[in-house]
């Protein structure tokens, strides 16, 4: 886990140093325990280390293998790494390092592009073939590790966080309009290539792409599973299900045990995270740290789950740590929050992700997270109502979207309006693209491709790497997942959503947590904005940056700042906190 960064000039000139450097002092929290910065001919890599795997300086980064004529930058985890390095050896590989850097390497010489089909694991990676002059970059099947891209001058520079970027100057930061949109009707997911920013991209999840000599290049996407059932599947009863599951689900969680540090788990007290817990003490880990995170109450809304993190962590007897946030404290958060964003994101679990993140990294490197599973398992309540629909894209963004085009067209100021109703567009060609089989797989395909990728993972990755902290998704194991799109729709939707989840749940956890009513990340300060959280958003909304940029319409503002509460998103959320949340977040990165 680390941070990555890097300049490529395809103009005959040489990379600037000093803009590789400051991109890498940005990504500092993300690697605290080393750096690099390597520069050959008309490439420049920067890394920031966070050792995690071979933790001697054999494996540091920018890595070079002059016998092979290759220079890598990588920033994940490869769970395969020793299976694989085993092959390469075999195949007359030899090795100067024991982490999986190297594998990568190797295994790209050995394999080209096909290489990341064979990894399980967390990926962005960069390499450069001194040779071919050919540049590849490459992005794991789910965008888990995140991979931004900009043009500047005669130069392509890339890094782990759309800040880094920024902060190396030179880039056109002006709205992308289209992006703008998506914002905010998409619930704040842009999804790849754009960026709310025009000069930033970023690289699509399962991607290859190979940069020629000249700068020319091509993508091409390696993985995208079907949605469909399977010759044979028919036949499958709801316990040859639930057993194939959980096989795979102990797979997931013991491939990510591998570390030479501890591993400890983020403990909501849902299923998801209870299960990790206790597939990991089925296991054989001792000493397992959990945490758990907790907040005021606010307009009747409880802020915490500790009652039933409390009870998996007493079952399984984890090294137990709740962190409860006072009000004063949280708001103290919230500019940290907001700058460690590599894109601005509304959930309000943000602020307690990077609080948890923040204690949890005085004690472990590593953490395990039950992100994904409501993408992949069908917990969310929208999928019920596509059961029977005969028009699966207006009754997914009915469900989902947090208003429509034309409610957009009376919020923003005319300059800021897009020419077309971009999210409904993009749903369309996502949802009814071939390769699954009914309403529900689509938008469960559409949720796991897309919205986890831009929402929950990105999430995960910008509030963690923030302290430090490496997160892993065992419920995002791309075989566990390909397992999951096969399983029929009703069997995931039984019990109020995840149901075969919960069938596998219950050999392993305690009912209490199981049969419970479905629970969020509470940050209820958030939802019901008031007093001080009331006036930063004034404040910002009506600050001369804000008035110059002209966003919204103000008849739109004032109706938001007069009654913040009236005005929830269909997926729970505040409009003001999404509006003012896009200013806050542009006004961090100096734009």
């Amino acid at each position: 886990m680390c941070g990555i960064c890097g300049e490529v000039r395809f103009d005959g000139g040489s990379p600037s140093v000093s803009a590789i450097a400051r991109m890498a002092d940005v990504l500092a929290p993300r690697g605290p325990d080393a750096s690099g910065v390597v520069v050959r001919g008309n490439v420049g890599f920067g890394h920031r280390r966070l050792r995690i795997l071979d933790l001697s300086d054999k494996s540091q980064q920018p890595m070079v293998d002059a016998d092979l004529g290759l220079s890598l930058v990588f920033n994940g985890c490869i769970y395969n790494f020793r299976e694989l390095r085993t092959e390469l050896e075999e195949k007359g590989y030899r090795f100067f390092s024991d982490g999986d850097t190297e594998v990568i390497v190797k295994a790209w010489h050995a394999w080209g592009e096909d290489c990341v089909s064979r990894f399980h694991g967390m990926f962005a990676f960069v390499l450069h073939e001194r040779d071919s002059g050919r540049l590849v970059m490459a992005r794991d099947r789910f965008g888990i590790k995140p991979l931004y891209l900009a043009k500047a001058g005669g130069a392509l520079r890339f890094a782990s966080s759309l800040p880094a970027i920024v902060k190396a100057g030179g880039v056109d930061t002006s709205i992308d309009v289209e992006a703008l949109h998506s914002y905010m009707t998409f619930h704040a997911v842009v999804p790849p290539p754009r960026t709310i920013l025009s000069g930033v991209r970023k690289l699509p999840p399962a991607t290859v792409r190979v940069y020629q000599r000249d700068g020319s290049f091509e993508d091409r996407r390696y993985w995208d599973p079907p949605y469909s059932r399977h010759a044979g599947d028919g036949a499958m009863t709801r316990q040859d299900w639930r057993e194939h599951l959980l096989d795979a689900l102990r797979t997931a969680v013991k491939r990510r045990m591998i570390a030479d540090v501890p591993v400890g788990v983020l403990l909501s007290g849902g299923v998801d995270s209870s299960l990790i817990v206790g597939l990991l003490a089925e296991a054989g880990q001792r000493g397992l740290m959990s945490f758990s995170i907790g907040f005021e109450e606010a307009n009747g809304e409880k802020g915490d789950e500790f009652v039933y993190s409390d009870l998996i962590a007493r079952e399984f007897g984890t090294d137990h740590r709740k962190i409860f946030v006072p009000s004063a404290n949280l708001m103290e958060a919230l500019p940290g929050t907001i700058a460690a964003m590599s894109e601005p994101m509304v959930s309000y679990d943000n602020v307690g992700f990077y609080l948890l993140s923040r204690e949890v990294s005085r004690h472990v490197k590593v953490v395990q997270s039950g992100q994904g599973a409501d993408e992949v398992f069908g917990g969310y309540h929208w999928y019920p109502p596509l059961v029977d629909s005969n028009d699966v894209v207006s009754d997914y963004g009915r469900v989902f979207r947090d208003r429509s085009h034309e409610m957009l067209r009376t919020q923003l100021a005319d300059e800021w309006i897009a020419g077309h109703d971009v999210s409904g567009a993009f749903l369309e060609a996502q949802l009814l693209r071939a390769g699954a089989d009914t309403p529900v797989d689509q938008a469960l395909r559409l949720d796991s491709n897309v919205m986890l990728v831009d929402d929950p993972v990105k999430r995960v990755d910008n509030m963690t790497m923030a302290w430090g902290l490496e997160g892993r998704v065992p419920f995002l194991d791309h075989e566990l997942v390909e397992l999951a799109a096969r399983i029929p729709p009703e069997e995931k939707l039984r019990d109020g959503g995840k149901g075969i989840l919960k069938d596998v749940a219950r050999k392993v956890v305690p009912g209490e947590v199981i049969d419970r009513k479905k629970g969020y990340f509470p940050v209820p300060q958030l939802k019901y904005i008031a007093g001080p959280y009331l006036d930063m958003i004034r404040d910002t909304l009506h600050s001369q940056k804000a008035r110059e940029r002209g966003f919204f319409r103000d008849v739109y503002l004032d109706r938001l700042l007069d009654r913040p509460s009236e005005h929830i998103t269909p997926l729970r959320g505040s409009e003001l906190w999404q509006v003012g949340l896009l200013e806050m977040w542009l006004q961090a990165q100096g734009v």
